[in-house]
Formats: C-alpha cells, structure tokens, sequence
C-alpha cells in the first residue's frame, strides 16, 4: 500500500505561480511512475506530468514550457512547480504513484483568477 498526501494548492491571479508537493509513505520501494493529474469540473481527470523511476518525464502539451516535475527520492517527495498560471489551469490536482496499481491523494485545490 501507498499513501500520498498532497499541499500546496491555493489561490492565485493570472501569471502567478504555485508549488504542489507530494509525499509518498508506505510500500514505496518499488513505485514506477510518480505524477499529477487535474480534474476541472464537469471534465475528465487528466494527467498533466509523469516522472519515472528513472527520470523520463512527461508534460501534456497543454502545461509544456510552463509547469516543471521534479522528484525526491530521498524524501520520497514529488513536486509540481506550476508558472505562468492561466485561468483554464484550475481544477483539483491530484498526485499519482504507480506501483502494480495507481495510488491517489486527496487532491488540492488550485484556483486562478484571471
């Protein structure tokens, strides 16, 4: 089992910036993919970065050039740095690990006013 507890979400204006992190506890020795997925209302979850085991990571092209995953192993932590905020990027994110199944957090609220 994993537990992923998220922080960081909040309010901002339009341009501002946030940083979401993700801590990761329990059976956490042999999780492949760590990441955040978004869930706006009345849309479908989507994944928005992936980061390997190995450092191979992915960005939907919707938050490229503008958003940056990073992950600690040492502390088992995996961050969203989130830049140049738009309106359209609120939502509730989620963290995802993916260890034989898909783990989630709680989710966070990030909300941005244009």
């Amino acid at each position: 089992q994993v537990q992923l507890v998220e922080s960081g979400g909040g309010l901002v204006q339009a341009g501002g910036s946030l940083r979401l992190s993700c801590v990761a506890t329990g059976s956490i020795f042999s999780i492949n993919f760590m990441g955040w997925y978004r869930q706006a209302p009345g849309n479908q979850r989507e994944l928005v970065a992936r980061i390997t085991s190995g450092g191979t990571i992915y960005y939907a092209d919707s938050v490229k050039g503008r958003f940056i995953i990073s992950r600690d192993n040492g502390r088992n932590t995996v961050y969203l740095q989130m830049n140049s905020l738009k309106a359209e990027d609120t939502a509730v994110y989620y963290c995802n690990a993916v260890q034989g199944t898909n783990y989630w957090g709680q989710g966070t609220q990030v909300t941005v006013s244009s």
